[in-house]
This record gives structure tokens, sequence and C-alpha cells, in this order.
């Protein structure tokens, strides 16, 4: 049994994009490298919407992650690159099929504070997913 963690984040500006990538990659490598990591992947269904799920041994193991390095660095400027995010967290069986990821954000996810949410992020409403690339695995 692992404790589960998806985000989804659309970025206001494709201006933005650059230090996210950079952001987004040092994350990843931190997480792969974390205690109590199981496994993960990043994908970008486009439209400047990226989503991760990574999966973890406790959630204090998740926590310990979230709080720390380089995606404790990111989290405040996530609040003005993007107008839309999202997170949400499980007990259970790891997901890995990306419809049932999308099922699950909008039954349960919660919304995450934008300084200029979209009236779809207002509203909780995630537009139809559209993968535009595979997802990249966390190594």
């Amino acid at each position: 049994m692992a404790f589960n963690s998806i985000t989804r984040l659309r970025l206001r500006s494709f201006f933005t994009l650059p230090a996210f990538l950079r952001e987004a990659a040092a994350s990843a490598r931190e997480a792969a490298a974390a205690p109590g990591f199981i496994g993960g992947a990043l994908l970008l269904e486009g439209r400047l919407v990226f989503w991760t799920r990574t999966a973890w041994a406790s959630e204090e193991a998740m926590k310990a992650y979230r709080d720390s390095g380089a995606h404790r660095a990111v989290m405040p400027k996530l609040m003005r690159w993007c107008d839309e995010a999202s997170v949400a967290h499980w007990q259970g069986e790891a997901e890995s099929d990306w419809d049932a990821i999308y099922a699950r954000m909008a039954r349960e996810g919660r919304l995450t504070r934008v300084l200029r949410p979209t009236n779809a992020h207002q509203q909780k409403r995630f537009s139809p997913m559209r993968r535009w690339s595979p997802e990249q695995t966390i190594r």
C-alpha cells in the first residue's frame, strides 16, 4: 500500500515555461532520490497543463520531500506562474492510468491557491485531458 499524490498545474503564460521546466526537472530529480519514493511520472497534457503522479512509502515521506529542497523553493512561484492548480492524495494502490488519474482529480482534488485563477479554477472544472506526449518516468 502506498501514499499517492497527483497534481495538475496550468501555467498562465508561455513565458514562464522555461523556468517552470527547469524547476520541475530539479524537483523530479530530488523526488527520485528522496527516502520513501516508490515511483512516479510527469505528463504534459498540452495547453500549458502539466500533471504529476507520485507514490510514496508513507505520507510522512511525501511531506518530507514536499517541504524541502527544490520543491519547497518552487511552491511560492507557482502561485504567480499558474492560473489553475490542484492536488489529490490517497492511501492505496498506485495509479498509472491517466484517465483514472483525471477522474480522481475531478472527484477528489482540492484547489491550490493561485493569484490569478481562471473561472474554471474557481468552479473546479477541468478541461478534458488531451495528452500531447507520453509520460516521463521520474528516475
